[in-house]
């Protein structure tokens, strides 16, 4: 579990650290504040993947036999707005929009689940590379399917406001899986 005292305590050193006097009016909350917001956005991290798709595992039939399944049915949903958190500098991943797809095996997952799988997977210190891997394997264990695609798109702080500082460089990631990993003509619903 997030530790907020600690939090606290460690942002109250930090103000120290950059010369500042934590006890000066605009400064005197903000170690609990920044506690607060740390166990809201980093929520994620209370679980594991399992966990979390054990909080979604919820599926209806899709009207199809399991043995019909065919990657002629996917499902596809685009432009879920997301945000993260760099491992590396701890700064924001920004304008995140992840496509997630998957080949419905006899049964399909509720439209929102989709939505709360990649809230709740983004909700971690990490890379955008390894969000991709954690969204795709909750996924396959919800669907249970192996034909699962996440695409994610977005912008870095630690590259836009710090380092480099290139503000319009966007980062592409994929993790494609199964059939979306070997027929071309599925990754067209992608796009």
């Amino acid at each position: 579990m997030i530790d907020k005292k600690a939090i606290e305590e460690h942002i109250r050193g930090i103000i120290v650290a950059l010369g500042d006097d934590p006890n000066r009016e605009g400064l005197i909350d903000t170690p609990k504040r920044v506690a607060q917001m740390y166990e809201e956005v980093f929520e994620g991290m209370n679980y594991t993947n399992h966990e979390i798709a054990m909080m979604f595992d919820k599926t209806f039939k899709d009207g199809y036999d399991e043995d019909g399944a065919s990657s002629q049915r996917v499902v596809v949903m685009k432009d879920i707005e997301l945000f993260s958190y760099c491992e590396h500098h701890m700064a924001l991943m920004y304008d995140l929009k992840a496509t997630v797809a998957y080949v419905p095996k006899g049964r399909v997952i509720g439209l929102s689940k989709i939505a709360r799988i990649c809230d709740m997977a983004s909700k971690r210190l990490q890379l955008q590379e390894k969000l991709g891997k954690d969204i795709a394997d909750i996924m396959s264990e919800v669907t249970r399917s192996d034909d699962v695609a996440v695409l994610l798109e977005g912008y870095h702080s630690c590259v836009s406001a710090r380092g480099i500082k290139k503000n319009n460089t966007k980062t592409f990631t994929s993790e494609l899986r199964g059939a979306f990993a070997s027929d071309s003509e599925l990754r067209f619903y992608l796009t």
